[in-house]
């Protein structure tokens, strides 16, 4: 019979090889570039709402956070250096983002959603596809 100790370990052992992989690695900093971005856009697009049509409020806040996460993904998360060739990439993915991102808000907002609440489910939709084309655009030898 096992030790509580060394079943213990097991899992620990797992948690660090896993940590080790560098795709894993790779996706939580993704992870943490893309709350940051996404709490950029949301905190620009929550001030600028009462003042302006919500998709252009969406739109000026997705702009603004398009550029800090197109930094922070370049030298944060995939570790590459920012490039315009990067940069031009980079847009690529994020016109399909923002497609992605601006067809749901609205449909959220038809179906009844708040506009203040409305980006909260999109993000949750998004963010997946995000990942896999930003990281395609910035890794694409």
């Amino acid at each position: 019979m096992h030790s509580m100790n060394e079943s213990g370990k097991k899992p620990m052992k797992l948690l660090t090889r896993l940590m080790r992989e560098p795709r894993l690695r790779e996706f939580m900093r993704f992870g943490i570039v893309g709350t940051t971005a996404m709490v950029i856009h949301y905190a620009i697009f929550y001030v600028l709402l009462p003042h302006m049509d919500k998709n252009i409020a969406y739109s000026i806040g997705y702009f603004v956070s398009f550029v800090c996460n197109f930094f922070m993904s370049s030298l944060f998360t995939f570790r590459v250096r920012p490039t315009w060739i990067h940069f031009v990439r980079f847009m690529g993915s994020h016109g399909v983002n923002y497609f992605t991102y601006i067809v749901l808000f609205n449909l959220f907002c038809w179906v009844g959603v708040p506009p203040k609440l409305a980006p909260l489910p999109v993000y949750a939709i998004a963010v997946p596809i995000s990942f896999l084309l930003v990281r395609y655009a910035l890794k694409k030898k």
